[in-house]
């Protein structure tokens, strides 16, 4: 039942789907709030640290997402072939997004050639640094790419929520429930 089948997904997939979505609508609510705060705020230094934390978990756990996505079966897509390739192209939008922003904010925090401490457990070094305003040029992509980011996630909401209230499919059943997962075994 941890594993995907034709059928339905695995538990696995469930819980980085879920952990993800949530990590993802948090880091975005998170960045808009503390692009607000003034220096004086006991936020200041606190909130950018958490963002980075969770964002570089989050990059390793989408990471993982995708190489376990690609070593397991994919459940049969319900609907017409418009509808199968039309989520087919939206998840490798919405994987792609994701890497953009997540490595853009890897790019801002690590301009100056430091690594990231991620909650004082480890740091990942800085790879990738020294460019002429590397900060500010990852900053713009890493603000609209995650707005994209936002916009497409709705998207794919509205598009679950349609078939599973409008279409009657399974789809969204099968994201929360991985006993769909066991009829192919």
């Amino acid at each position: 039942m941890w594993r995907n089948t034709h059928s339905g997904w695995g538990w696995v997939s469930i819980a980085l789907h879920w952990l993800g979505a949530l990590a993802i609508i948090g880091l975005f609510a998170l960045g808009w709030w503390m692009t607000g705060l003034d220096y004086y705020s006991g936020w200041y230094n606190q909130a950018p640290w958490i963002h980075r934390s969770v964002g570089i978990l989050l990059l390793l756990a989408t990471v993982g997402r995708i190489i376990w996505r690609l070593c397991q079966p994919t459940p049969r897509a319900e609907g017409s072939r418009f509808e199968a390739v039309a989520a087919h192209l939206g998840h490798l939008a919405l994987y792609a997004l994701l890497l953009v922003v997540l490595i853009s904010g890897y790019l801002i925090s690590t301009a100056k050639g430091s690594g990231i401490s991620v909650f004082g457990w480890f740091e990942l070094p800085a790879t990738v640094y020294g460019f002429a305003n590397q900060a500010d040029s990852a900053g713009t992509i890493h603000w609209y790419s995650a707005l994209i980011l936002m916009l497409l996630a709705a998207v794919h909401t509205l598009a679950a929520l349609r078939h599973h209230w409008w279409d009657k499919h399974l789809t969204l059943v099968r994201m929360l429930n991985a006993s769909y997962a066991r009829r192919d075994q």
